[in-house]
């Protein structure tokens, strides 16, 4: 059997539903410190619900040597109905050239390959010119407050400089390396509440519908343009995701109307910006309102350098495919990396199972994927070594 192929399966049979990791860490940093990696647990978060951490480090004996971070999470979304699966989730199973299990593709399997690449560069490589890390987390698929941001605040406390970074998200489309993430959208969300004033529906005379007065506001903020986007992000997109009034009864005009609305943003806005300009909408049509905001995300953008360029040379050699760079999709703990590290992307399986029943990943890929990430290790020793050796 496949060295990644087993370990993958090892992962898939941890129950690991977020925040739980069920063991995979340890799994993991056993593998890790028999390769004489340095194993940190930096567990975060309420006793009842603690969120399991890992920062682990190889460090180069080469003075100056730049650091490679390997990142990902061990906790998988929810099974949902076990009587729709074809197998039990968390037992691995293989079929039709597949294996099938929750977190098959998001991401056991690109956990698993990263750690099995580690394994085989440093069987021909005693010493590496750079030093490589692991920053795993159990709490990516949930509200991601105690996770890789946690971390990633204690490493840059530490004065630790993070040169190059590889999140193992699922990104490839219909093949194998067809996709890399090379940046991601920034999130904004809101909570708006308008005020009316309740009253019988017979007599609006005697009342104030807030959703009549928030009509003329939401038809406006639909329309506008944001920004145009750029060369590597699409337009900023405003987005309604729920609205809520009424008590139920229809002959009751609403007191009040609730909007959970959420901005995708690229780099051509600031979080700042957006909120100003919404607000001066809702200023404009004179609505008592209350407004609250929730930052997830910013966005960030890795332009080519050595990092992507060594990525693409390794899908190239080991697919033939000149790999897409995107921006799309939603959000990943790369925006927290991103914040203490310059160059940073996203990379793994195909995505087209993800948080699906019957989950899976392509066994043909599960190999493949492990010798593209030892491809790009190699590829870094390369250039690590030039660099020393000028």
């Amino acid at each position: 059997m496949s060295l990644t192929l087993d370990l993958a399966e090892q992962l898939i049979a941890c129950p690991s539903v977020t925040p739980e990791d069920a063991q995979c860490l340890t799994l993991i940093a056993a593998r890790l410190t028999a390769l004489g990696f340095i194993c940190e647990r930096m567990d975060h978060g309420p006793d009842n619900a603690k969120v399991s951490n890992l920062w682990a480090i190889r460090r180069s004996a080469l003075p100056g040597a730049k650091t490679l971070v390997l990142a990902g999470h061990t906790d998988v979304v929810p099974t949902g109905p076990l009587n729709q699966w074809s197998s039990d989730p968390f037992t691995p199973t293989h079929r039709d050239g597949k294996l099938f299990g929750r977190g098959a593709s998001d991401m056991k399997t690109s956990l698993a390959a990263m750690v099995v690449a580690a394994e085989e560069f440093f069987q021909s490589q005693s010493l590496a010119d750079f030093s490589l890390a692991f920053l795993l987390t159990s709490d990516e698929e949930g509200p991601s407050v105690d996770g890789t941001v946690k971390v990633v605040e204690a490493l840059k406390a530490r004065g630790e400089i993070l040169h190059w970074c590889i999140v193992g998200e699922p990104t490839s489309v219909h093949q194998l390396g067809d996709m890399v993430k090379n940046g991601r959208r920034g999130t904004l969300s809101g909570k708006l509440t308008v005020q009316g004033l309740q009253g019988h529906i017979a007599y609006p005379q005697l009342a104030r519908n807030p959703i009549h007065l928030l009509a003329p506001a939401l038809a406006e903020l639909t329309a506008v343009e944001w920004d145009k986007g750029n060369a590597y992000f699409q337009p900023t997109g405003w987005q309604v995701s729920n609205i809520h009034a009424g008590t139920g009864a229809n002959n009751v005009i609403p007191g009040q109307v609730v909007v959970d609305f959420n901005f995708r943003f690229s780099t051509e806005s600031t979080a700042e910006a957006l909120m100003q300009r919404l607000e001066d909408i809702l200023k404009k049509h004179h609505l008592q309102y209350t407004l609250k905001w929730t930052l997830g995300g910013l966005p960030f953008i890795t332009t080519p350098g050595d990092l992507l360029q060594v990525v693409q040379q390794s899908i190239l050699k080991h697919t033939g495919l000149r790999t897409e760079l995107s921006t799309t999709g939603g959000t990943s703990d790369a925006r927290f990396i991103a914040q203490i590290c310059r160059q940073v992307i996203e990379f793994g399986p195909r995505n087209d199972s993800i948080h699906q029943i019957n989950e899976f990943v392509r066994l043909s890929d599960i190999d493949g994927l492990k010798n593209i990430y030892l491809g790009i290790l190699n590829r870094l020793q390369q250039l690590s070594h030039s660099a020393a050796v000028e």
